[in-house]
């Protein structure tokens, strides 16, 4: 784990994707298989689950440095990070110069990666309580700073590295002589780290390994944000095919042989929470891939549902008749990779758009083709995109039809021409600090509507939470106001006095019975800090459920 510890901390020390490429391709040349295996796994974003909660971690850091209760809360509370605050807090106590223990030191700070997560992270989980708690505090004491600072991040399950899956990518690529496309396809898809798939993974262009299951996915093609009215950059009508953009889950439905998957864009299979499209994918042809969204469908009236419908159906592994009834979802499908067991995805646009229609055209209902906009000027397509809304739609999609289908997000062949969000003006109520670079300001807030009480007064009640949005020189200036105007404190969160009002976006709005106010917004984020606004002049509740979908079933979560 030492040498990946390294590897951890020189990316944290620069913000130069070259210098962060350079080392992650040096670790990879000289690292062990499997431990190149589980570096991996973490640098692209994977993880395990929690395997001890963070307070539970408090109060085994609370016996091993002897330190109060509430002075580590306020250490964590300044720092913002667990893994952090255990590293600095614990650093320099153990000096013992017993032979034994510096046997044990040393045997620890020796240990590969693969060792420590195989051996004796994972097994965590099967041990109780007790046991637990000897052996990490025993690595506490043992291990040097920039280890435990690692061991927390892997216990927690909150490793988040400063790299992008791209740069990963371009690093294996580069290590191994591959093609980007090549090293993005072997990396996808649901894999075990070892030292066979390292082998798969380094294999000259071409050739398969073992680990090149039939349920893999290909890498996803991204759409870039269109700027202005695309009449002024895209040029003629006529080269480009326009679909609505679903409000849904996007995934790739996979039919190879007796393999059947659906997998979303985060990598993640979901065809368990879908058995219905299980189902009617079993009718398709073998050899298939395709790449849609999964949608709540109103079969009756042949209509998508919004968003908060389908959000339902994500919070249950298990999914019971009864919302399998409430709740039924259709597969719509905007592009074919596969066909009869080819890879297409060279082919123009517009070839694989014939392939599609016919395959849709034989397949179940639930299974069906993206409909294309088919209209005479961009006026008549702009005019048409002022329905979004009401379609439950983000808008459009633009795509070039001579286009192949590529991976990752190229700005050229594919366009998003999304509607604006929906806004409203609340007041600031909560803060609490951010974490990593943002853990000494208070960067998280949490913002209220008003609601009408008894003889005409009113109550401010929260309704979304934000993070995003603010330059740094607001960021600053705001946790300034926040430390001088503390109401009370609840943990690391502080109740503010409520003077400030900021505009908010967000995509999308559904009744809860989990929040006060009795609504969810969906993708909350900041666009302004309104300085122009009394707290008094800040929207209210009845406004905000005003713009509820009456379609939206009751108690249906946004994200």
């Amino acid at each position: 784990m030492k040498r990946f510890a390294e590897l951890f901390a020189a990316i944290d020390a620069t913000t130069s994707t070259k210098a962060k490429t350079a080392a992650v391709v040096d670790y990879l040349a000289s690292a062990p298989a499997a431990d190149v295996a589980w570096a991996l796994f973490f640098l692209s974003g994977r993880r395990f689950k929690r395997l001890v909660g963070v307070r539970e971690l408090m109060t085994w850091l609370e016996h091993a440095c002897g330190l109060p209760t509430w002075l580590i809360e306020e250490s964590l509370a300044v720092v913002g990070d667990f893994a952090e605050t255990a590293a600095l807090l614990l650093e320099g106590r153990d000096s013992s110069t017993d032979p034994s223990q510096v046997a044990a030191r040393q045997a620890l700070d020796e240990l590969s990666l693969a060792a420590w997560v195989e051996t004796k992270i994972e097994p965590l989980r099967e041990l109780d309580e007790p046991t637990r708690r000897a052996r990490v505090v025993e690595w506490w004491r043992l291990l040097p700073r920039e280890q435990v600072f690692l061991l927390g991040k892997l216990l927690t399950g909150e490793l988040r590295v400063g790299v992008s899956t791209t740069l990963v990518v371009r690093a294996v690529a580069t290590h191994a002589t591959l093609t980007s496309a090549t090293a993005t396809a072997r990396l996808m898809g649901d894999w075990r780290p070892s030292p066979e798939f390292v082998a798969d993974l380094f294999a000259a262009e071409g050739e398969a390994g073992s680990s090149d299951d039939r349920a893999r996915p290909y890498p996803f093609f991204l759409a870039s944000p269109i700027e202005g009215e695309p009449e002024a950059s895209l040029g003629e009508l006529g080269d480009w095919q326009a679909e609505w953009k679903w409000d849904g889950i996007r995934g790739q439905l996979i039919r190879r042989g007796d393999t059947l998957a659906i997998w979303s864009r985060g990598e993640e299979r979901i065809e368990q929470r879908f058995p219905e499209l299980v189902e009617a994918a079993a009718a398709l042809p073998e050899g298939v891939v395709l790449d849609g969204e999964v949608l709540a469908w109103d079969l009756e009236h042949d209509r998508p549902l919004p968003f908060a419908a389908l959000q339902r159906r994500l919070n249950r592994k298990q999914v019971g008749k009864k919302l399998l009834a409430e709740v039924p979802v259709a597969f719509v499908v905007f592009d074919l990779l596969e066909h009869e067991g080819e890879d297409i995805r060279a082919r123009p646009l517009a070839e694989r758009r014939l392939l599609l229609e016919r395959l849709c055209a034989a397949a179940p209902a639930r299974i069906r083709a993206s409909a294309t906009i088919e209209v005479a000027s961009w006026a008549e397509l702009a005019s048409l995109r002022g329905e979004s809304r009401a379609r439950h739609v983000e808008g459009m999609m633009l795509k070039r039809r001579e286009s192949s289908y590529g991976h990752g997000r190229r700005k050229g062949p594919w366009w998003k021409w999304k509607i604006a969000p929906l806004t409203v003006d609340a007041v600031l109520v909560y803060a609490q600090a951010g974490s990593g670079r943002r853990a000494n300001l208070f960067t998280d807030y949490t913002f209220a509507v008003w609601r009408p009480l008894d003889q005409g007064s009113s109550e401010l009640v929260p309704i979304a939470k934000a993070y995003s949005g603010l330059t740094d020189e607001e960021l600053r200036k705001l946790d300034k106001w926040i430390r001088a105007n503390t109401l009370e404190r609840f943990g690391p969160v502080r109740q503010v006095e409520p003077l400030h009002v900021f505009e908010l976006a967000f995509e999308g709005i559904a009744r809860s019975s989990r929040h006060k106010s009795g609504v969810a917004v969906r993708f909350p984020r900041i666009l302004r800090w309104r300085e122009d606004k009394r707290p008094d002049q800040a929207d209210t509740l009845a406004g905000l459920e005003a713009l509820i979908d009456p379609l939206a079933a009751p108690d249906a979560e946004p994200e």
